[in-house]
């Protein structure tokens, strides 16, 4: 897979992260510039994780679904891209518990939450010719920036971007779902 493919990828499976971030930035009280490396490490790590966490479970089967490994890959980024979108779709609460941001098994779980996306994609990539080491840090990379920039930006735009950022990545999920499949049929 191309860099520049897997780099959008990369920024469609951050999208949940940052729209969290953006939240967290929008409640956060303490330095907002540590608190940003810190939520960044945490999405970003868990996203790179999940990823290859997903690669090695995929391919431990792929090897008997090669025949149809495109229209998985396909299947998967279009249930992942669609619930995002639906998500987006969603109203959202923007209320704020003060003392979330001292509470790192709540930064855990939020880490957690928005990687589930992640190690389906990265079943998806176990049917792909994808170097998983390379593509883990790129989505790691990738995601680390948008949720930092998400907790620096969140007391201004997280009520105008919130919803906005879970649709494009949705639709940026789907788009790459269907040009692995017409690249495979045609």
């Amino acid at each position: 897979m191309e860099t520049f493919t897997l780099f959008f990828i990369a920024i469609g499976l951050s999208m949940d992260a940052f729209a969290v971030a953006l939240v967290n930035g929008l409640c956060a009280s303490q330095s907002r510039i540590r608190y940003a490396v810190r939520v960044g490490l945490f999405f970003g790590f868990f996203q790179g994780f999940m990823t290859w966490l997903g690669y090695m479970l995929g391919s431990s089967f792929s090897a008997s679904i090669n025949s149809f490994d495109h229209w998985v890959a396909f299947i998967l980024l279009g249930i992942i891209g669609g619930k995002m979108f639906y998500e987006g779709m969603q109203p959202k609460d923007l209320s704020c518990d003060v003392h979330q941001e001292k509470d790192w098994l709540h930064l855990c779980y939020f880490s957690i939450a928005t990687s589930i996306d992640a190690l389906a994609v990265g079943v998806s990539f176990a049917f792909l010719s994808v170097d998983i080491l390379e593509s883990s840090l790129l989505i790691a990379a990738v995601t680390f920036s948008l949720s930092a920039l998400g907790v620096m930006i969140g007391k201004k735009f997280a009520v105008l971007l919130d919803n906005k950022a879970e649709i494009l990545g949705g639709i940026v999920l789907i788009l790459i779902g269907t040009r692995i499949l017409f690249t495979h049929i045609l």
